[in-house]
């Protein structure tokens, strides 16, 4: 082989490797949330496959070159059918039960670490060979080897966040994964020790073929798992939503957590709110503001909270944070309801105008991360609503004492939360410490806690006393929660173990 063809193969399976990396972050979501513990395991884990497979890949490159070619495109095609099948494993572990903590480490060690392993094993041989070519230039072939694999682990990184995961999704990035550590494989041919660009062999070594049947075996393998299907049908870099239909009612789903519901019929004026978070979340709005608030929304989730309002109050005005745009065309396209007063009122709130329609500019969104929002606007409001999710848990920057003493700064009135945690959680208990430091009043109420042990729990803090309502959503009771350490941006929320 030459020194570049060997230069150019360490940069693409480190293209590969980091691109792999990113998505099993992205893909364990929709199974075991989004958070630090998640994050944490899977770089982790990925990391300790490269290092195992550099190491194993060390020894092999001392073999005989025929031996060590010939384990280096085993690895490779090893590597793009599990790269490729990476989804389906993790789907399968859990449909099989694999729950929690353990259950997820678990996991993401069977389905990301022996390809990690694999994707890393023919580097070492590839710089041993890239070294030989160039006989006293070892220090610049090294240095060059060493380059490529970090530009190939910042391309693949770029790739993963900015093109593959956004544009076409977690099981085609794996796909693709897999489909270009297979084209490596032809690559890996016979060269000889001390041989310079384009110079001929001294010690020949002839090339092992490739067997057509193993590539074709690789190649099916692979797209009996791309044929498995997308693992939501709705996915961005941001989300994997998916829109479940039971009976009369519409539920948008965000990795797996319910984030909005809505009655498919009879949803003209003021539609039926359906979860029964929203259901308290309504009941105290409508309880503490005015006829003409200004609401801001951070998270826009399924939209219904604000059409409720601005059903309900047609001189009320919502501006709606929502980070994926991906959610809002989602929601367009199947929540009634909420469709149509995006479609009615709804303009860009990050630009100058309001729009064509008669009632256009009541409802704003901006799609940007809601605590950037909160840091740079400049708007003032009557309310807020904090109902942002990434899969089941808050996003830690938004779960700060410094978010809540901006918020405070730019909001008038009562700040509403909507949280998922445990009865009297770490979460919870975070979130009501830091509401407890800003606002001499705040109530808290649980609804029923699921199989996982989990509940939303809905907070309102205000300045002004805040009375009582007539009556509760089914299931939810009044709660007293203990004291707890108030997050901050240096100590914050780690995420749900």
């Amino acid at each position: 082989m030459r020194f570049w063809t060997m230069i150019g193969l360490i940069l693409v399976l480190s293209v590969v490797g980091l691109t792999y990396e990113i998505a099993a972050g992205r893909v364990l979501a929709p199974f075991f949330g989004t958070s630090l513990v998640t994050w944490t395991t899977v770089i982790a884990t990925v990391l300790a496959g490269f290092s195992v497979g550099n190491a194993i890949g060390g020894f092999a490159a001392e073999r005989p070159r025929r031996v060590a070619i010939r384990h280096v495109r085993r690895a490779l095609l090893a590597t793009a059918v599990l790269m490729a099948l990476s989804p389906t494993v993790l789907a399968a572990l859990y449909a099989m039960g694999a729950r929690g903590t353990g259950g997820m480490l678990f996991t993401v060690w069977v389905a990301f670490f022996p390809a990690s392993v694999l994707v890393s094993f023919p580097s070492p041989f590839l710089a041993k060979m890239a070294v030989e070519a160039r006989p006293g230039r070892e220090g610049s072939s090294l240095g060059l080897v060493l380059a490529a694999g970090s530009i190939g682990a910042i391309a693949g990184a770029l790739l993963a966040g900015f093109v593959t995961l956004p544009h076409f999704g977690s099981a085609a990035t794996f796909a693709a994964c897999g489909a270009v550590a297979l084209l490596c494989v032809p690559f890996v041919r016979g060269g000889a020790s001390g041989a310079e660009d384009g110079a001929v062999a001294t010690t020949p070594a002839p090339p092992e073929p490739v067997t057509p049947v193993s590539m074709a075996l690789a190649a099916l393998l692979m797209a009996a798992g791309l044929m498995s299907g997308p693992v939501c049908q709705y996915e961005s870099g941001l989300s994997c939503i998916d829109i479940l239909r039971r009976g009369d009612t519409v539920y948008l789903q965000a990795d797996r957590t319910s984030q909005a519901a809505e009655r498919s019929v009879g949803t003209e004026g003021s539609p039926e709110l359906v979860l029964s978070y929203a259901q308290w979340l309504w009941a105290r709005m409508d309880r503490d503001l005015g006829a003409e608030p200004a609401v801001l929304f951070i998270g826009g989730g399924g939209y219904t909270l604000p059409t409720k309002l601005l059903a309900s109050r047609p001189a009320a005005r919502a501006v709606a944070v929502e980070i994926d745009p991906l959610v809002t065309s989602v929601v367009r396209a199947h929540l009634p309801a909420a469709g149509r007063m995006i479609a009615r009122t709804s303009f860009d709130a990050t630009r100058a105008g309001s729009g064509d329609a008669a009632d256009a500019g009541r409802l704003g969104i901006v799609h940007e991360d809601g605590r950037v929002y909160i840091n740079e606007t400049d708007r003032r409001f009557d309310a807020a609503v904090m109902d942002a999710f990434s899969s089941e848990s808050v996003p830690a920057h938004l779960a700060t004492l410094e978010t809540y003493e901006r918020l405070r700064e730019i909001v008038d009135g009562p700040v509403y939360v909507n949280l998922i945690d445990a009865p009297d959680g770490p979460l919870v208990r975070g979130l009501h410490a830091i509401l407890r430091d800003l606002y001499p009043h705040v109530a808290a109420v649980q609804g029923p806690v699921s199989s996982r042990g989990r509940a939303n729990v809905v907070l309102a803090a205000s300045a002004a006393p805040l009375a009582a309502l007539p009556a509760l959503p089914d299931g939810y009771e009044t709660v007293s929660i203990s004291p707890g350490r108030a997050f901050t941006d240096d100590r914050g929320w780690v995420g749900h173990r």
